[in-house]
């Protein structure tokens, strides 16, 4: 289940994921960055799929990130992150120390071990807000980049690209390796491009992913409706049925004012 804890503020400060299934870790990391003025908020997720909900939902600048996590696998979320418009930085979190040449490979920027300790955690915190500093453009923080609104994308296939408007896309869902495109005019497009690709072409306030495999035009939901075991299915408004995932729902709702 996503937790969120508001730290302290003050200079430049980090908005935090982290990614570990043991409930334990999790609230130790926690509180170590708790005592870090560096940090701002810290988001919680158990998984990869609560971890891709946090991170297209919120501005996140740092990833700690545990290498094996239930049945996946830390490194299938940290190669994800490199198709977003502009990825969080990753510092791997284990209890694994012959993942280190590898995690390097994909760009982490620190690799810290179980049990932490705080000197270890401010080191990799420190590490990270000059890799920030040198990364990102140094202004206020109530100005903001402006948020990328893409007006199309194209899908190559075949020799064959064909190009789409993003407002005219009403919804994606990925099944079999396969993303296919639901447009406005009842069209749809198949491509072996990923949901993570797309999401990061997408402007994030008319989109919203509501499941692991499925993003919607949040413009073009007519409904939503309870269905079994205690979730819900959206009706949009060509009347496609697209399933919510339970880590989803809570966004979805303030999204919704609901």
């Amino acid at each position: 289940m996503k937790n969120i804890f508001l730290l302290k503020t003050g200079g430049s400060c980090m908005n935090v994921l982290l990614v570990d299934d043991e409930p334990l870790a999790r609230d130790e990391l926690a509180y170590l960055l708790q005592q870090n003025i560096t940090v701002n908020t810290v988001f919680k997720a158990e998984g990869v799929k609560e971890a891709l909900a946090l991170l297209f939902a919120h501005h996140i600048d740092l990833v700690f990130l545990d290498i094996s996590l239930n049945e996946e696998n830390g490194f299938t979320l940290a190669k994800e992150l490199h198709q977003l418009n502009t990825p969080p930085l990753v510092i791997f979190a284990t209890a694994y120390d012959k993942y280190a040449v590898q995690a390097f490979d994909i760009n982490a920027i620190d690799y810290v071990l179980k049990p932490f300790d705080q000197e270890r955690i401010n080191q990799a915190l420190q590490k990270a807000k000059l890799a920030l500093s040198t990364r990102l453009p140094q202004g206020p923080p109530s100005s903001p980049a402006p948020q990328k609104d893409n007006q199309f994308i194209t899908l190559t296939n075949d020799e064959r690209t064909v190009v789409i408007k993003t407002r005219e896309i009403l919804a994606a869902t990925v099944e079999n390796g396969e993303l296919t495109i639901f447009t406005l005019d009842g069209k749809k497009y198949v491509s072996h491009e990923t949901l993570v690709w797309l999401r990061s072409h997408l402007a994030a306030q008319h989109f919203i992913q509501v499941h692991r495999s499925a993003i919607v035009n949040i413009d073009n939901i007519r409904e939503l409706q309870p269905w079994f075991n205690h979730t819900f299915i959206l009706i949009m408004t060509n009347n496609q049925r697209i399933p919510v995932g339970r880590s989803y729902l809570k966004v979805l709702k303030t999204r919704l004012n609901m």
